[in-house]
């Protein structure tokens, strides 16, 4: 269904498929969905008959090998979306007003991104729409803790600098695996519009039953620049910026604020 040379006309799967899902989990409720894409998939109409779904993406040759690992539980899965699966068509961006000038575009073919800052996650997050899956989500075989968030300084005094903050990660499940630490910004008094949060840094830990390790991310003050139209240039305006950190996107478990300028 993807394709280079043409658009989907839907994010549902063929009802062909639908239909083997619905069948199968009906006569096995352990079934797993293994879904081969490239790009999201709304799964309103099977998701509740299935314990679990993976998410594979176009793996390539060893790409059965890579499945079979994971579904056996050789490897532990630890992979985080780079993007956000919405709940219908109509949730994203460039559906959500109805106006075809955004998609498919106007008679010339001109194609308006209306969403203008709010890209991606940071549209669901504008809007308050909530996603099916948020970006940076993704599950694994065992569960994550995170606690003592620590911020290397209170305040910095130019752009050219970074703020370094850590935080304790802990292995709370019985399988070793990674976590993925995500660092979301937030100008507090912005004079402009911008969005209620984006991602700055991150950090990936592996992490043993049981261990505890220090996550180490630093921020650099130049990553929370916006593009100024009247000085046509990047800049940081002063003042308080909050930094939250979590596993995803819409899942923040802790945060700090620090000052600039």
């Amino acid at each position: 269904m993807d394709s280079e040379s043409r658009d989907r006309s839907t994010l549902h799967l063929p009802e062909t498929q639908v239909d083997q899902i619905i069948r199968t989990a009906e006569e096995n409720p352990n079934t797993i969905v293994v879904l081969i894409s490239g790009s999201p998939v709304v799964m309103d109409n099977w998701m509740e008959n299935v314990p679990a779904i993976l998410e594979a993406w176009y793996a390539g040759m060893q790409g059965g090998q890579a499945i079979a690992n994971v579904l056996f539980g050789k490897v532990n899965p630890s992979g985080k979306l780079p993007i956000t699966f919405p709940r219908r068509l109509e949730d994203s961006p460039p559906h959500s007003s109805g106006d075809c000038r955004t998609y498919p575009g106007d008679e010339l073919k001109r194609v308006y991104y209306d969403e203008g800052i709010f890209v991606g996650y940071r549209w669901f997050e504008h809007r308050m729409v909530v996603p099916l899956f948020p970006f940076g989500y993704g599950l694994s075989y065992t569960d994550f803790e995170l606690e003592n968030l620590c911020l290397e300084k209170e305040s910095v005094a130019a752009s050219s600098e970074s703020v370094s903050l850590s935080i304790d990660v802990t292995n709370t499940g019985e399988y070793e695996g990674f976590e993925t630490v995500q660092v979301y910004s937030h100008d507090i008094a912005s004079t402009v519009e911008r969005p209620p949060k984006e991602l700055v840094g991150f950090e990936k830990v592996w992490l043993n039953p049981g261990e505890t390790k220090e996550a180490s991310i630093g921020i650099r003050i130049a990553d929370l620049a916006f593009y100024d139209v009247i000085s046509a240039d990047w800049l940081v305006e002063k003042g308080d910026f909050e930094l939250l950190v979590g596993p995803s996107s819409n899942d923040i478990k802790c945060k700090t604020t620090f000052t600039y300028g």
